[in-house]
């Protein structure tokens, strides 16, 4: 059995959907958020409805990952691993959308923030 066949096993599918949606889901909150500011010129109004749009894409991942993942996480374990993602996808987009890679001390603050993430997983069990 290889590594991705596992992965597939109907098993561990309801543990890895929700993240892959709140993977997606954060991705395009990331653009929506932050996007806009390579184009200042654009006019706030037009910025807040191109955002507006965007996050509505986001919500169609968020909401279906946190509704199938409450099967199988908790609230705070799904909020958990929401806002580590999030960091790892805002890590990657300001390094590759902005060319602006973290500094050491972001990246020790970020660690911080998953040490945390850490507690509230090992603490379920």
């Amino acid at each position: 059995m290889t590594f991705f066949s596992s992965l597939l096993k109907p098993g561990l599918v309801p543990y890895l959907l929700p993240i892959i949606l709140l993977i997606c889901s954060n991705v395009f909150m990331t653009f929506a958020w932050y996007g806009h500011l390579k184009y200042k010129s654009v006019p706030l109004i037009t910025v807040v409805l191109i955002s507006w749009a965007i996050a509505f894409v986001e919500y169609c991942f968020a909401v279906p990952a946190n509704r199938l993942g409450s099967d199988v996480y908790s609230p705070a374990e799904l909020k958990t691993m929401q806002e580590v993602i999030t960091l790892v996808v805002f890590a990657g987009f300001t390094a590759l959308y902005f060319n602006e890679p973290l500094s050491w001390m972001q990246g020790g603050g970020f660690l911080l923030i998953a040490l945390g993430a850490a507690l509230v997983f090992h603490g379920q069990a």
